[in-house]
Order: C-alpha cells, then structure tokens, then sequence
C-alpha cells in the first residue's frame, strides 16, 4: 500500500492523472447527459425519453413547478435540453434569436440575435419561430423562418455558419415559412429547402460546405394521392408554384443495411439514400392536397408511418428491396381516422396514440399500430381535444391546445388518465410546443415563458 501511495504521488503520475481529469471534464462539459433532450422529439427523434422513475400519477394539482423562465420572446420552438442548459428560439422585438438558459433555475446564460424577425401574411404562429435546436457537442444548429440554417457555439451563440435555403438552394417557403428542426447525423447536417434540384441536402456540420443534393423524380400517376384540395393550395406562397418543403423534420433509418432519411414532403413521404442523397422511394397518400404535412414521420417495427390532416389520414408502409435492388414502399393500412394536424404520435406496445382532426379541433385517439384499425377515440365523451404528445417511463405526456397538461396511462382498451393540470398565466394562443420531459422535470413553454416541473418519483 505504502509503495502504491509513493508511486501515486510522483510527479510524472499526478500530471498524467490531471491530463485525464480535464479530459473527463471536457467530454462531460460537450456531451448531453444520459436523460437530456438534445434535439426535435428527443434522443431518438421519436418524442421519446429515456427516463424511468418518473410520477405515474400526479398529485390533485398536477407536480411540483420548480420555476419559470420568463421574457423569452415568442414562439412555438420547443426547447432542447443538453450538459445543463436549455436552448430555444424566438422573436425578441425586430430580432429573431436564439437563447440559452440554465437547466438548474432557468436563469438567462445568453441570447444571440440571428436575423430581423420575418412578418407573416397570416394570424397563425406569428410570434416567431417553430424550430427546436439541435444539440451537437460544443454547437447547436438551428433553421429560421426564412429559411436560414445557422451553426452557433452552444457557449454564447456565436455564429460558425450559416446559408439559405431559398438563395443557395432555390428553396420556396411553405405559408407558414420554415418549421423544421435538423437533422444532424454523423457529420452531417439534413434540412429540405424543397427546391427544385435541392428538396433535401445534406451540409458538412463542421463548415456548411454541401455534401448532396435531392432532386426528386417527376410524380407518378396519382392513384395514390392523399386527401383532398389538390392543385397548389395553401402549401406554397400567393399564386406561386407549390414550395416542395412541408414542415416536417426528417428522420434516420436503417433498412437491410442501408441508411436513409425519411422526410414529409409537401407532396409526398419520401425515402433518401444518407450516403449520397439518392432518392430511394415515395409514398404520397397521407400528404393532403394543401401541401401542410406537418407531423415528423414515424419508424416502428419495420413501418414507416406519416399521417396529415386537412381530410387526408394516416398511412404505414414497410420497405422492400426488389429484384433490381431498387426500394418500393408497400403500403400495409391507411386510416383517416387519425388525422395528425402537428400534435405527433407515439406507438406503445403495438398502439399509436394521437391527436386525430384538424382546424376544426380534434380528439385524441388510439389505433392498433399493425392493422390502422382505431382501438378507441375520445371524439364521444369529449374529455380530451386535440394536442401534442411525448412518452416518459411508460406514461403520455399529452398537451391540449388550450393548455392543459395531462398524463395518460397507454391502454389498448380505453382511456385512462393519471392526472391533469393547467399552467399559471396561460396566454389566449394555442398551446403549440409540445411538452418535454428530461432528468425528471416537464417542461412547457407558452409563448415568452417556460414552465419547469418536477415530476420525479420520491
């Protein structure tokens, strides 16, 4: 023991012990935590956490609320969570920006503008913007409403890079301009400007430089066309053509050995080779003919899943490779009894659950994954509207769009909830960001203030 404690003493020994140790700190002070939640829908993209021992039933006036950020600006972006920080956008006077705070108190660390705010032609969402940051190491990546893709430093904000989808990418903005949150996989970065060469690119995250690009073949005949509305409808601007982009955000699968991002276009659900861009396969049925294909695709035992709303429904199909090696995207059930407008879906043990309906308000529903056969709706009794979802240690997390906060027990045979709260100084908009759960604590923003709650079982 004295010889260990001798040879632990020297020099040479307590330099290299230091050299590691700022090592570990380094990696620890780049890398999200086990339970963060670094990008879009979580970890795995999925609007799922990792966590468990989380409440399974909440006390009488919903959990504990630990603080509340305030004066963040507006916005639906919802917020990443990664190290112990909190990244968010938003539109602060004639600024669009994006902030960090503390995960501990939710105390301001910085706010970095990124462009002037972009006004909108119409009412809804125009506070500011939809796009969640992702979270990659020491650099977040964000999309503005025009369209701008931009790298920052997670430390202050500071700008690495950043282009356009409209100017370098002959993007066309949807009505309600850019919602989507990137993708960052491996060393790239996916976003769909929805131009005519370019519907989605893959960027170097380190420079911005372009990887790829996807141009997307002319559509096939339209027997499989989604709901109705046809024609340019709402999805591009004015009397414009049709912008190619949606509002979805992209997803990465792996299919017989192949990987590829899956993207909701404004025409189509659509399959990407990640290593070269190649397009691979189309599914046009859940895109309504509005082109306002919002809800991130779904990838679960061997199915993708898209659904819109606006009359079209919800479609799965799984993948196969024919003969040729070329990829087909078989179709295994479409219903139009889940009409996801933007809330997402969840599947758990076999069952997809989701708001179902539109502007006209909604309902959350339940339907077999498998078959698209509906398990039960709330569409009768009327105890829930139409909302978001998120899915933590076995219980939904379910926003309405009034506001009000509900944890729901997944039930193949019925609804049942585990408690309901409604949040302190609720303002007149829909609840549009969803809820968001990491290292035991629900997250709701509305608008320029971010509610934490401590839903942590004791």
């Amino acid at each position: 023991m004295n010889d260990l404690m001798q040879r632990l003493a020297s020099p040479r020994v307590r330099t290299t012990l230091a050299f590691a140790a700022s090592i570990l700190l380094t990696i620890g002070v780049s890398s999200a935590w086990a339970d963060d939640w670094p990008q879009w829908q979580g970890p795995d993209r999925n609007a799922v956490s990792n966590e468990k021992g989380l409440l399974q039933q909440w006390p009488k006036d919903g959990p504990l609320l630990v603080w509340t950020a305030k004066s963040l600006g507006g916005g639906d972006s919802m917020p990443s969570i990664a190290a112990g920080r909190i990244y968010g956008m938003s539109n602060r006077g004639p600024d669009e920006v994006v902030w960090a705070i503390s995960e501990s108190d939710g105390k301001p660390i910085w706010a970095a503008p990124l462009r002037k705010a972009t006004p909108q032609q119409f009412p809804q969402s125009q506070e500011g913007p939809s796009c969640t940051p992702t979270v990659d190491g020491d650099r977040l990546y964000v999309i503005g409403l025009t369209g701008e893709i931009s790298c920052v430093q997670a430390t202050d904000g500071k700008i690495v890079w950043h282009l356009s989808m409209m100017n370098d990418f002959g993007g066309r903005p949807p009505m309600w301009n850019f919602r989507e949150s990137p993708l960052v996989d491996g060393d790239k970065v996916i976003c769909t400007p929805g131009g005519d060469d370019a519907m989605v690119v893959a960027l170097d995250k380190l420079t911005g430089k372009t990887i790829w690009k996807t141009k997307l073949p002319a559509a096939p005949p339209p027997e499989n066309a989604g709901g109705p509305g046809g024609g340019r409808g709402f999805g591009g601007r004015g009397r414009g053509p049709q912008a190619g982009a949606a509002y979805s955000s992209a997803i990465a699968i792996d299919f017989d050995g192949q990987r590829q991002y899956v993207q909701f276009t404004s025409k189509a659900l659509i399959g990407v080779a990640a290593a070269d861009g190649k397009f691979l396969w189309r599914y046009d049925k859940p895109a309504n003919g509005m082109g306002l294909n919002v809800t991130t695709p779904l990838y679960q035992d061997g199915m993708i899943f898209a659904s819109s709303a606006y009359g079209a429904g919800g479609g799965a199909v799984k993948l196969t490779k024919a003969a040729d090696g070329s990829i087909q995207a078989q179709e295994v059930y479409f219903s139009r009894r889940m009409q996801n407008h933007h809330g997402g879906l969840v599947v758990v043990d076999g069952a997809l659950y989701g708001a179902h309906g539109g502007n006209e308000g909604g309902n959350i529903a339940c339907l077999d994954f498998k078959t698209g056969e509906q398990l039960w709706s709330q569409r009768e009794e009327g105890l829930v509207k139409k909302g978001s979802v998120a899915l933590a240690d076995g219980r939904i997390y379910y926003r309405e769009e009034s506001g009000t906060m509900l944890l729901v027990e997944p039930s193949k045979k019925s609804y049942v909830e585990r408690g309901r709260f409604n949040q302190p100084d609720r303002t007149r908009l829909p609840a549009w960001a969803r809820p968001v759960v990491a290292n035991g604590k629900l997250y709701i923003r509305d608008q320029d203030e971010l509610f934490c709650y401590d839903v942590k079982a004791k």
